[in-house]
């Protein structure tokens, strides 16, 4: 169990709890369960010196004075803390996945593979910064970084999609990293050439398919 603190500032006044952070971060996404997230018996202005909020204060800011309901309403719209362990081990497994997926889908311009130290280092070398975000979302990036020290080729897919003006809203975030072209028809659906690793491509197929409900249509290009 990790713990942390959720907290909320409103109206100038300081509102926290001790919570157990994977508990805190499902109940930001509508899952978990409160009583499990929140480590404490009250609603306090400064946790550290145990000085505890006001029943007053906590029904003028968030219309109860129930721990358990204020407690929710702070994970949800304030800022959940992330100790700095927990940081390092999030960037650690994003590092590890970029080196696994670079050692099974890139190879040298004579077609060797590079073993993971060997990745390991250069990722190094050209100070490549792997974010705390998918990594299919920030893949191309990290290659062209990582061509200046190392150079290495990925087998790339070209892939046309035409997303319904419907599902356009959340698809685009879904493709805008792999966009090469984009067309617009009349009824509004779009229509675009990507690329990307082919090591990538199912997982992008699900992702596409999550937020058009299966509606998209995909076909590979030369």
């Amino acid at each position: 169990m990790t713990q942390t603190t959720a907290k909320v500032t409103k109206l100038g006044k300081h509102f926290e709890v001790l919570v157990d952070l994977d508990e805190a971060l499902k109940i930001k996404k509508d899952e978990g369960n409160i009583n499990s997230a929140v480590l404490t018996d009250g609603i306090f202005t400064n946790l550290k010196a145990g000085t505890r909020a006001s029943s007053e204060d906590l029904i003028k800011m968030f219309g109860t004075d129930n721990v358990m309901e204020v407690a929710q309403k702070i994970i949800k719209t304030g800022e959940i803390n992330f100790p700095n362990e927990y940081l390092k081990k999030e960037q650690d497994q994003k590092y590890k996945q970029v080196v696994d997926f670079l050692v099974k889908n890139a190879v040298s311009p004579e077609g060797r593979p590079y073993t993971p130290d060997r990745i390991k280092k250069g990722l190094e070398e050209a100070h490549v910064n792997v974010k705390n975000k998918p990594i299919d979302s920030q893949i191309n990036d990290i290659i062209e970084q990582l061509k200046a020290i190392l150079p290495l080729k990925i087998e790339v897919k070209k892939i046309r999609v035409t997303i319904p003006a419907m599902h356009i809203g959340k698809a685009y975030g879904v493709i805008n990293e792999f966009k090469k072209k984009e067309d617009w028809l009349s009824n509004g659906d779009l229509v675009a050439d990507l690329s990307m690793p082919a090591g990538i491509v199912f997982d992008f197929y699900d992702k596409l398919n999550g937020v058009t409900h299966g509606s998209a249509l995909a076909e590979e290009i030369k």
